[in-house]
């Protein structure tokens, strides 16, 4: 179905409406009279402050619809093919849209809702051009309604001013539908720009391409599989090979990750986690998700595939933008809107059309394709500790490669701090569970003590302020007597890697610490819950489920329960160091600093995300 053509004028509208009324048998419902009509002077003279801003705010161009709406309309039906519809009702009279300015606000919302009600008798019957040029007319109208604070009025133009969007979306979206069906939905061209791309992979990206093929034999089923499972077309299923090679760790010179090749703002929108642990940008399973979520809202916005991938490269914003320069309508000629595409995106399109012309008939291009690598497949097996995927490897006797490429998420080649679910060969799980209290738990290196030198004027107390220590603490480590013993030049050990004394009860001393190490013993009462029992013990109800190997929050009164203690819930902190907080430096910036998560960094030093620190303040960091 070619595409939607340049807005008619109002006039135009009246007299193409007035024709389909006339094919209908219905012309005698309504009484016209005709005048000779010059429609581009019409429209110049029309053209107020308020239409541009019309122009500009068109709902061609908004992006996302709200769910529901309360405006009395009714939601557009099913486009069955053996369903009878309603007699077309025609928008509303040119006359009346003529003297909006001059009416009431109550009757500009009635007109902008007639526009709205015309709109869905031209969807009904497949009429997509008048069907916008009617929600056009609605939404300019809705534009010069002022509500003056009334209540009532603002919600009525806001509920139009949502319809409206969502009416939008729909005509797109069933536009596609209609006119190509779902699997075969992009169009296949050939023209210089697409030759131009074939010719690069033919000879200089040569190996770069056969080496992408291979590799996606083993991505590429599982993904075909998703996008028949969401209705897209499956020529989809290559976008990787432009994206990343079909490469799960590929990172661009613009930071965007992963095999779908997600920014950091994007993934996060499409719920990607990102910590100093995981990055799910490079989880093939949940980027796969992800980016059907994207392309999808991409589609919804501008109706046919050629333009939503190139907003999958550069944007929807972006591409939106260059649809506001263009004097005729984009989906007219994709290629027209293509020339004003940034360079990289103007590449983008045409790669992906010169990949899917070689998939389909490698012989005609001088191509022969190597064998695919095997489907990845793998079964998941429930962590509760931090453990080495080169640990792992060893005690399964699988090669480390092979994990570190199934669980490709994993900054550092571990498991996080919490439950995680960790990939493994199939066959192989119960054979990790069967080993998994041999298999070490990981710790960062650090060292038990820091080594102070004593300086002149220097006492036992200040010492101990300086390192957040009970004086006590402090002598009975180094075996001090009496505080006199201090000499200047004298070399002190100070604990680190635990949370210090000064941070305790004061009844709390060093010779308690090893008590606090071992798990403590409880029995579950009737009223307790798992949240309550772990702020009562001070820690995490995460932790009390990876101790107990709880699969969630349901308890049971008199289950045995067995609490981490203080020294038990994590790892010391990795080599950490002291550090003198400046002027105008904020936790925030002082943790991405030395690399941190503030989250980390705020729990290290028993500061909350209210806390103020000040300059001079001597804080705990990550030494590298």
């Amino acid at each position: 179905m070619a595409g939607l053509k340049t807005r008619l004028g109002g006039c135009l509208l009246l007299l193409l409406v007035l024709t389909l009324l006339a094919g209908c048998g219905t012309l005698s419902s309504y009484q016209t009279e005709k005048k000779p009509v010059d429609s581009d002077k019409m429209l110049d003279s029309r053209k107020k402050p308020e239409q541009e801003k019309a122009d500009q705010l068109s709902p061609r161009a908004m992006s996302k619809a709200p769910t529901s709406v309360k405006t009395g309309i009714t939601p557009f039906p099913s486009t069955d093919g053996n369903q009878v519809l309603p007699p077309l009702k025609p928008p509303p009279r040119e006359a009346e849209d003529e003297n909006a300015e001059e009416m009431s606000t109550e009757d500009l919302l009635d007109l902008a809702l007639e526009y709205c009600e015309a709109a869905n008798s031209f969807w009904e019957r497949g009429e997509l051009e008048s069907a916008v040029d009617a929600l056009d007319k609605a939404y300019a109208l809705i534009l010069k309604v002022e509500v003056d604070d009334d209540p009532t009025l603002l919600q009525q133009k806001e509920d139009l001013r949502l319809t409206i969007s969502k009416r939008i979306v729909q005509i797109y979206a069933s536009r596609y539908t209609v006119a190509n069906g779902i699997s075969k939905a992009i169009p296949l061209a050939m023209n210089h720009h697409v030759a131009k791309e074939l010719e690069s992979f033919k000879t200089r990206e040569r190996e770069f391409f056969l080496n992408a093929y291979r590799r996606s034999g083993k991505y590429r089923p599982a993904i075909a599989r998703s996008l028949r499972e969401a209705g897209f077309p499956e020529e989809l299923s290559w976008l990787p090979l432009i994206e990343s090679g079909f490469k799960v760790r590929a990172l661009s010179t613009a930071r965007a990750l992963g095999m779908w090749q997600f920014i950091a703002s994007t993934g996060y929108r499409f719920g990607l986690k990102r910590d100093n642990w995981v990055d799910e940008r490079m989880d093939f399973e949940k980027s796969t998700q992800a980016a059907i979520a994207y392309l999808r809202e991409l589609h919804q916005i501008f109706g046919d595939w050629t333009t939503a991938l190139a907003a999958y490269n550069c944007g929807e914003y972006a591409v939106l933008n260059r649809i506001k320069t263009q004097k005729i309508s984009y989906l007219d000629n994709f290629w027209d809107l293509y020339e004003k595409l940034p360079r990289e995106t103007a590449a983008y399109v045409p790669r992906f059309m010169a990949v899917l012309h070689i998939v389909n008939n490698p012989a005609a291009h001088g191509m022969t394709l190597p064998p695919l690598d095997a489907e990845a497949e793998w079964e998941e097996v429930t962590v509760n500790k931090q453990i080495e995927l080169k640990s792992v490897a060893e005690h399964l006797g699988v090669p480390y490669e092979q994990l570190e490429e199934m669980n490709a998420e994993l900054r550092q080649n571990l498991t996080p701090e919490e439950v995680y679910s960790l990939k493994v060969p199939v066959g192989v799980g119960e054979v990790l569970l069967s080993k998994m209290d041999t298999i070490p738990a990981w710790c960062p290196p650090a060292r038990a003590y820091i080594v102070h030198r004593v300086k002149k004027r220097e006492t036992v107390r200040s010492i101990s302020a300086r390192y957040k220590l009970l004086p006590e603490d402090l002598m009975a480590l180094n075996n001090l007597r009496k505080e006199s013993q201090l000499k200047p030049g004298m070399k002190l050990r100070i604990l680190v890697g635990k949370e210090t004394s000064a941070s305790r009860s004061k009844k709390t001393s060093v010779k308690q610490i090893m008590n606090e190490e071992k798990p403590n013993k409880y029995v579950v009462r009737k009223g307790d819950s798992l949240y309550e029992i772990a702020n009562r013990f001070k820690t995490t109800t995460k932790e009390i489920q990876a101790q107990n190997s709880l699969q969630n929050a349901d308890l049971h009164v008199g289950q045995v329960l067995w609490i981490p203690a203080l020294g038990q819930k994590s790892c010391p902190p990795n080599n950490t160091k002291n550090y003198i907080v400046k002027e105008g430096e904020s936790p925030f910036f002082i943790a991405k600093k030395h690399q941190m998560d503030v989250a980390d960094f705020l729990k290290l030093n028993n500061l909350t995300p209210q806390s103020t620190i000040f300059p001079g303040q001597e804080l705990t960091v990550r030494a590298n």
